[in-house]
């Protein structure tokens, strides 16, 4: 088996080294971009449903699952939790806190572990960790108990979101992989508006074998996790060239497609280098996209938090606040859907994120600007444009980041480095909603127009910044790059080789 993945390997870099040496005075962009003759288009698309019915639903279960673990306590909370362990509202707030912080520390070293083992090694590892915390997070008897599950459950989460980002790269083409990125993150979201019917159901378990309802909520659930981490080495793959639901002939064909795609004109980097954690940590275009992404986290986490209370403002009761928060989500999501299938359609990804950004800016707009003592239909009817405008951009600023990143160990650190910074701004967007300001909440309003002025002006300059490297790469023709560099320099370059095209 061995042999025969290292000669698919080999395989795929010969046809590279060939389909270059032979169009020398084309340009590398188009050349990498266009389907040799013998990429039969609707073989590409029996690959892609093969990938996409093994790879989606399982990355699909995992972030549902740790979507779960991660939320179930406000759940567990409702139905006793902080009484029974004699819980003070600031050290249950302390308890969702302190989950986020491990939880962003934790992702870039263990995209880094994921690449030194592999995917059906190590993401086992971690989900059977976070649903072994889970499940003794049931028998927790104090504060201190719940507040160190809590810790460790952000441990061992935090290499999931950013391990699925980059394990999407590792089998689909740069341009494919907005729209997988955002059905995996849209079909468990949406399935997470299942965890309150669910959790209420096991509550009813209360007494059983001397526990509380909500203790069962957090064994239950942990053991599912536990369950899936003993299935996931049998349904999950590493990578294409030892995909066994692939005949032999149609894993040749799909590493040669990546092969091309992802190319800086030398082989992949095989072992870790600690310049390629430097070159993350330096690189302009992960910074940028970091003040991108900071406009769906810092306005996303604050519209969360305020978005029934907003709701309840217009002068509806609570539960139906509640109620009228899904359709607002719905339809975010099916936009989601839509930006992303476009922007792989179109192999763009900037218009698809700084637009977006600019509805949702007009919605918070017409927020500060619509009368608070009438009008609520309009102004619920501007929680919709807010919300269709500000969720679009997460699964593209992902993907734009991903796409830019060559090669495979700088793409691993540098995704999970954007998440982790990205996702800091929550702690911001969390408390830019003062309670003293409702119904008007002028601060958090305004500073998320504001971010989101930063993220529309980030982007601009990020798009216009890979312009034009693009077009001094384009100046100059292979020949004369190679001339200039050796193939264990191109290697080393990465994304920085004069070979490599950025994705606009």
């Amino acid at each position: 088996m061995a042999q025969h993945v290292g000669s698919l390997e080999k395989s795929s870099s010969d046809l590279h080294v060939e389909i270059f040496d032979h169009e020398k005075h084309k340009d590398i962009e188009t050349v990498a971009e266009q389907t040799p003759p013998d990429f039969d288009q609707d073989e590409v698309k029996r690959i892609l449903r093969k990938i996409d019915l093994r790879l989606l639903p399982v990355l699909t279960a995992l972030y549902l699952m740790s979507f779960l673990d991660r939320s179930n306590i406000g759940n567990a909370n409702v139905a006793g939790l902080s009484q029974d362990l004699g819980l003070s509202s600031k050290q249950y707030n302390l308890c969702l806190t302190i989950f986020f912080f491990p939880y962003s520390l934790f992702e870039v070293p263990s995209n880094i572990v994921l690449k030194w083992l592999r995917p059906t090694v190590w993401l086992p590892i971690i989900v059977l960790c976070w649903g072994t915390v889970m499940t003794l997070m049931g028998i927790v008897q104090g504060y201190g108990g719940l507040l160190a599950a809590r810790f460790f459950l952000g441990v061992a989460e935090a290499g999931l979101f950013p391990a699925a980002s980059y394990i999407l790269t590792t089998w689909y083409c740069r341009h494919e992989m907005q729209t997988r990125l955002a059905i995996f993150y849209c079909a468990a979201t949406m399935a997470g508006a299942f965890s309150g019917p669910l959790a209420f159901g096991i509550e009813k378990m209360d007494g059983i074998a001397g526990l509380e309802g909500w203790r069962w909520i957090f064994i239950l659930e942990g053991l599912l996790t536990v369950l899936l981490a003993l299935i996931l080495p049998f349904v999950l793959h590493d990578h294409p060239s030892q995909a066994r639901f692939l005949t032999p002939t149609e894993r040749t064909s799909h590493l040669h497609r990546l092969a091309i795609d992802y190319s800086n004109g030398a082989k992949d980097q095989t072992t870790f280098k600690w310049k390629y954690l430097l070159q993350a940590l330096t690189d302009w275009k992960i910074h940028l996209s970091v003040l991108v992404f900071w406009g769906n986290t810092i306005t996303g986490y604050g519209f969360i938090f305020s978005l029934p209370t907003a709701i309840k403002d217009l002068g509806y009761s609570q539960a139906n606040a509640q109620l009228l928060t899904i359709p607002v989500y719905g339809v975010a999501l099916v936009f989601v859907l839509i930006t992303a299938f476009f922007a792989d359609r179109t192999k763009r990804r900037a218009p698809f994120i700084v637009y977006p950004y600019m509805v949702c800016a007009v919605g918070f707009v017409a927020m500060m600007a619509l009368p608070k003592d009438k009008w609520p239909g309009a102004r619920y009817g501007m929680l919709f444009v807010i919300a269709s405008g500000l969720y679009p951009p997460l699964c593209g600023v992902i993907a734009w980041n991903a796409n830019n990143l060559a090669g495979s160990w700088k793409r691993a650190i540098g995704v999970a480095l954007q998440i982790t910074i990205g996702n800091l701004g929550g702690a911001v967007g969390s408390n830019i909603y003062l309670k003293l300001e409702a119904p008007h909440y002028w601060t958090g309003y305004a500073v998320s127009l504001a971010v989101l002025v930063l993220a529309i002006a980030a982007g601009f300059a990020l798009r216009f910044g890979l312009e034009r490297v693009n077009k001094k790469r384009e100046a100059m023709t292979e020949e004369e790059i190679r001339a200039m560099y050796t193939p264990e320099q191109l290697q080393d370059m990465g994304d920085r080789s004069p070979l490599y095209r950025y994705t606009l």
